[in-house]
């Protein structure tokens, strides 16, 4: 589906109409249309403009750089009057088609040398418009058709385009920071196009096709079903016409200025094609056939009764929509004028040449970075697995030292037991060795009885007993290593004489002697 909203910017006049086309074979369908006054503030209307006129072939242009770089600064009821006629509209789906009319494009006629290729005969074009004209212009600002008598009507704008600023208007209301506009057309050559499409001219015919606007009027001549002569704009319309008469001696003028010697068709459009101004037609050009321009070829069903009436007076937007779908299926060359500020405003990236120039390196570096952080992202992958592993082993390691530790601390206990275990063992058999002794002998010697064996630090041993023979105590003295008999006192035991003693010896000596 092809979905266009035309506009055409007549003066203070602006018409639209939403066209869509849903296949081909099939009529577009008009959805809606508009017709807005657009109202300037007080800024914009103490503007000077009075520099640029239009006088037959001569364009006086003093001034015409400094009006046409002012930006339109439009009053913002008008804008929303049209943002509320495009309401329920999406707006983003639609293509904005401009058409534009004197003194919002400018015309000229090229009859120079022609260039074989079309860009540098496009080149040859604007400096032809330089010399004569002194304007400088854009070559993207510029396009050329072919006149019936083979010379080229080149049609180009300069500075800012008023209805351009309109529709960008319109997108920030709608908070859109810019809407689609492929092309921009000339009113005056979509509608002759359409015209000759409708009509069924002769090759010979001189046909004149009279738009009638509110403030501006418009003669365009045909010769066949091709251009051949586009009138100045005449700055009367509906609201500041008196009477016919004034349109008949402008029409001559323009077919002298034309070569155009006589009349056969007449088409009417606009805000105007009443029977009183076919009539009036009829009188002053009684050989010539005079109709209104009908619209059989559209769909107008979605329109009230009223506007279908009258619809006429949206006779450009359906030009244009009409020009650019044939333009689509091949079906003729039209013009094409979009400056080069308009494209870069609807980039989505606005980037200079030598943006673009660096544009590869950029793609280059983000290939190889990302390349380098999935690499890093790997190698981090495989570390962090590595951790993860290091950390079970430390772990596991952890666990093995607390039970080495606790086997240490075993074994640690283990070797003092042992040496208690030793040392008992060692004291053990040293006093093995002393009873030993003492045992075998009083063993020997049955008149001597040991009573009592102490020890308060291990090591110095006190004996104590009795014998009933002084000699057998010295003895008993004799057999232990280093003992000292401390006392030897007589007393009578059991009504027998005995000798109660005291014997100290050291078993460090006995310990060293056994060893």
């Amino acid at each position: 589906m092809k979905q266009l909203i035309c506009i055409y910017c007549e003066g203070n006049d602006t018409k639209l109409a939403v066209i869509e086309k849903e296949s081909e074979g099939r009529k577009p369908s008009v959805l809606k249309t508009a017709s807005v006054s657009l109202i300037k503030s007080s800024a914009q209307m103490e503007e000077n403009v009075s520099g640029f006129r239009i006088e037959g072939e001569t364009l006086d242009v003093e001034g015409l750089e400094e009006s046409t770089s002012i930006k339109s600064d439009l009053d913002t009821s008008s804008i929303s009057e049209i943002s509320s006629a495009l309401k329920g509209f999406n707006l983003a789906k639609y293509s904005f088609i401009p058409a534009l009319t004197e003194p919002a494009i400018y015309y000229h006629v090229f009859e120079g040398a022609r260039a074989p290729k079309p860009q540098k005969l496009k080149q040859e074009i604007i400096h032809d418009i330089l010399e004569s004209k002194n304007i400088s212009v854009d070559k993207e600002s510029i396009d050329y058709i072919e006149l019936s008598d083979k010379a080229l009507l080149s049609v180009f704008v300069t500075g800012d385009v008023r209805c351009v600023d309109l529709v960008n208007s319109l997108a920030r209301q709608r908070g859109k920071r810019s809407l689609k506009i492929p092309t921009i057309k000339s009113a005056d050559v979509s509608l002759a196009y359409y015209v000759a499409k409708r009509k069924k001219f002769f090759p010979d015919d001189h046909s004149l096709i009279v738009y009638i606007g509110k403030e501006y009027s418009k003669l365009i001549f045909l010769q066949g079903r091709r251009l051949k002569h586009i009138g100045t704009t005449l700055d009367i319309g509906t609201q500041n016409l008196h009477t016919y008469d004034v349109y008949f001696s402008k029409i001559l003028l323009e077919m002298e200025n034309g070569g155009i010697s006589s009349l056969d068709n007449i088409v009417v459009c606009g805000e105007d094609d009443s029977e009183n101004l076919i009539l009036s037609f009829y009188g002053t050009f009684p050989e010539a056939n005079v109709s209104r321009l009908e619209f059989d070829d559209v769909d107008l069903s979605a329109l009230d009764e009223e506007t279908r009436e009258k619809f006429s007076m949206f006779s450009v937007p359906v030009a244009i929509a009409t020009d650019y779908f044939d333009e689509l299926n091949k079906e003729h060359q039209g013009l094409h004028i979009l400056p080069k500020s308009i494209k870069e405003d609807q980039k989505a990236f606005q980037f200079s040449w030598h943006s673009y120039a660096i544009l590869p390196l950029l793609f280059i570096a983000a290939f190889f970075i990302t390349q380098q952080v999935l690499k890093n992202n790997d190698d981090m992958k495989e570390l962090d697995n590595e951790i993860a592993q290091k950390t079970i082993l430390l772990r596991q390691n952890q666990e093995i030292l607390s039970r080495i530790a606790n086997i240490e601390g075993k074994i640690s206990s283990f070797d003092q037991t042992q040496a208690i275990l030793d040392s008992a063992t060692a004291g053990a058999g040293v006093w093995k060795n002393v009873i030993s002794k003492v045992s075998d002998f009083c063993g020997k010697n049955n008149n001597l009885w040991v009573s009592k064996l102490s020890s308060n630090d291990g090591r110095a041993v006190a004996t104590e007993g009795y014998s009933l023979s002084r000699g057998t105590l010295t003895d008993f003295a004799s057999s232990i290593e280093n003992a000292l008999l401390k006392s030897m006192t007589y007393e009578e035991l059991r009504e027998k004489s005995a000798y109660k003693f005291n014997l100290n010896f050291n078993t460090s000596n006995q310990q060293n002697q056994n060893e």
